[in-house]
């Protein structure tokens, strides 16, 4: 993607691998709308697990690139990597469905009718049956703008039930959103 910059009308969805720059670009997006209509209204959910691998942090939240405004709405769950910690599927299983919950309140505590949202790693809490894409997609819909990210990539598992899941939840939210753009490891900035 040449252009660096994300509308901030309707729904956009970053998409990519890792370390290919989609939560530097949300945290720009989010940045660029502070700057324009202040944080009233603005909600944050930061879903993404902070996963060491080879000695590089994969994932991990906005607040890397930038610091999340006082008076906006901020959520973190405290996201578990279901196929790096779980040895089973299982046990992958068991993890995805505790961040679907925990997500799931995330959300019910979020403000009603946001002016404009923020999500890092939308489908980490989608990667179990708890929680449904069209839900987070409806919360995004009361907004302005809606800027979420999520990982898209060859390693993004096998058959396993999450993974699968995984894979359907980004459909859907594909299927949703007004855009998606596709960032490549080429074009991390």
């Amino acid at each position: 993607m040449s252009d660096r910059r994300v509308p901030l009308t309707g729904s956009t969805l970053l998409v990519g691998p890792s370390q290919a720059g989609k939560t530097r670009l949300t945290a720009r997006a989010m940045d660029a709308w502070v700057e324009r209509n202040g944080a009233a209204g603005v909600a944050v959910l930061e879903f993404a697990p902070e996963v060491e691998r080879n000695g590089a942090l994969l994932g991990g939240r906005l607040d890397r690139f930038t610091t999340v405004p006082d008076d906006a709405w901020h959520g973190i769950l405290d996201a578990h990597a279901p196929r790096t910690a779980g040895e089973t599927d299982a046990e992958a299983a068991a993890l995805a469905a505790d961040n679907a919950e925990r997500a799931v309140r995330l959300l019910d505590a979020a403000p009603d009718d946001p002016a404009a949202v923020f999500v890092n790693d939308a489908t980490i809490p989608l990667q179990a049956d708890v929680l449904a894409p069209r839900r987070l997609a409806a919360y995004c819909e009361q907004a302005a703008c809606a800027v979420l990210n999520a990982y898209e990539g060859e390693s993004l598992g096998t058959d396993d039930p999450v993974s699968r899941r995984e894979r359907e939840a980004l459909a859907a939210l594909r299927e949703w959103a007004d855009r998606t753009r596709a960032l490549s490891s080429a074009t991390n900035c």
